[in-house]
């Protein structure tokens, strides 16, 4: 496995490998790689010859009040997992190289960046929006592959693809769960054992909204109430938002039609940890 941390070195390489008809799969991540992590690595070596992660702290997704200088950092641990999963290449720019002296570029997203996680970071999908697009043009994929747990950056990726005409395909990966059923995410870390427990009480709310789509309920509203009400009465846990929406546009959900494809959202505290899950569901 190869480190670079210059942009242009990571474009040349890239190019080199397009030149040579090297299928190019990429992983964008921001470092302290876990089980998730890697299942998206997996899923690169399935549909790439070449697989390039990326790891990179981007300050620019982060809220004034958000918890950028804690972020856990640990490279050499990271540099090992990658390693061992089979990468190609780590890329791991500096700041400074990604957002130089009077850069002044951001790419401005749309109604799909305002709500829920919008309205809760203001600004964080632009940030977002802004490197993903320069890591593509910096890598040069043709898969990128991005998990579901991150279900509306995942569906603004998919609009930025579509909107700006970028040849490439956008593969989502399934959610990768802890024993409790606790989705894999970095934040996790911050939980106590006790919070741990708690915070199964997400996915308990998930599947209990999927037993009720599968009986035929359509009132979503109510459903998504019961869910509310589930991790609300959860001694430490809190939600912030509880939302069904449909799946192919990402809009707010009322009332299930037979047939379409919809996926609950959550956002909720557990303790001082903000945490968000999801499920797909077909009514």
């Amino acid at each position: 496995m190869q480190i670079i941390t210059e942009p242009a070195e990571m474009q040349s390489i890239a190019e080199k490998l397009r030149l040579n008809r090297q299928l190019i799969g990429v992983v964008m991540t921001m470092g302290a790689l876990h089980e998730g992590h890697l299942s998206l690595v997996k899923l690169a070596r399935q549909s790439a010859g070449t697989v390039i992660l990326t790891i990179f702290v981007n300050p620019m997704q982060f809220g004034p009040a958000e918890d950028l200088h804690r972020y856990p950092r640990p490279f050499e641990q990271d540099v090992a997992l990658a390693k061992s999963a089979g990468v190609d290449y780590l890329f791991a720019p500096n700041v400074s190289s990604i957002y130089p002296d009077r850069y002044q570029t951001t790419l401005l997203c749309g109604d799909l960046a305002s709500r829920f996680e919008g309205e809760q970071r203001p600004g964080h999908f632009n940030g977002m929006a802004t490197v993903v697009t320069k890591l593509f043009n910096i890598t040069k994929p043709h898969r990128a592959i991005f998990g579901e747990k991150d279900a509306q950056q995942l569906a603004i990726i998919r609009q930025i693809v579509a909107d700006l005409n970028l040849d490439i395909t956008v593969v989502p990966a399934p959610i990768v769960r802890e024993e409790n059923g606790l989705a894999v995410s970095s934040r996790n870390i911050y939980l106590s054992s006790q919070e741990r427990n708690m915070a199964s009480v997400l996915y308990k709310g998930l599947c209990h909204a999927e037993k009720r789509i599968t009986e035929r309920e359509k009132d979503l509203l109510a459903v998504a109430a019961e869910v509310t009400t589930m991790i609300d009465s959860t001694p430490g846990c809190r939600t912030d938002y509880v939302d069904f929406v449909d799946e192919e546009r990402f809009e707010l959900a009322e009332t299930a039609r037979e047939g379409q494809e919809y996926r609950l959202l959550i956002a909720a505290y557990c303790g001082n940890v903000r945490l968000i899950d999801n499920i797909r569901v077909q009514a």
